[in-house]
């Protein structure tokens, strides 16, 4: 796979995750809408509620943007973050209200819609259930899924960021560092597989074979 290193070729990869994301966790229930990368100091991304947010000829479409600075973050993060505002907007179509506070207060309706579907959501004060993490599914969906780091992103140091991902979550003042993405080790015998933040030499103690990176 070609390197995440342009502009052009991240927006269309970003639709492709959320392609994969759709027909996963959603049954393809989601039409696509217009993905954006902006940026947004105070949140990791957002869901638009107007369908005629952007419009062409072909008509509408809710907008749902990646901030610029949070393509810094490890893929399976920035997979998270969409698939955070995927929840919302599925939400938006069932009729299924997760937010109050003019959206910015996520309720338990978006936690329960969220944790069905691979996110770790945590409690922030101000902001209700919204600190959201890949949980263990969803990493074996970017493994199995062979997603790659983005490797172009907007330098946004000088900015105030916030933890978690979604509309709004976490405290002020947090400034991101990307750790290494995940990796996959199965043993060549028994197919028993483990995974870690960095290389390691990791050993099967039933069948005595190294595990071999797989992802």
């Amino acid at each position: 796979m070609k390197e995440m290193t342009s502009y052009n070729r991240v927006a269309g990869y970003l639709n492709k995750i959320f392609d994969l994301l759709n027909n996963e966790y959603f049954e393809g229930a989601l039409s696509r809408p217009t993905i954006t990368i902006q940026s947004t100091p105070k949140a990791y991304g957002h869901f638009s509620l107007r369908n005629d947010t952007w419009i062409s000829k072909l008509g509408g479409t809710h907008e749902i943007n990646i901030g610029a600075g949070t393509l810094n973050m490890p893929i399976e993060s920035i997979t998270a973050t969409l698939l955070h505002e995927m929840v919302h907007y599925y939400n938006y179509e069932m009729g299924i209200q997760d937010c109050s506070r003019g959206g910015t207060y996520h309720n338990r309706r978006f936690k329960e819609a969220a944790e069905s579907r691979d996110l770790v959501v945590e409690h922030d004060e101000k902001y209700g259930w919204t600190i959201t993490t890949p949980g263990e599914g969803l990493l074996d969906f970017v493994i199995d899924n062979g997603l790659t780091d983005i490797l172009i992103f907007r330098n946004e140091s000088s900015g105030l960021r916030v933890g978690g991902t979604g509309t709004h979550s976490g405290a002020n003042g947090i400034q991101i560092t990307k750790p290494s993405s995940t990796r996959k080790y199965m043993c060549p015998c028994c197919g028993m597989s483990v995974r870690a933040t960095k290389e390691v030499r990791v050993m099967c103690m039933d069948c005595g074979e190294q595990l071999q990176q797989v992802r």
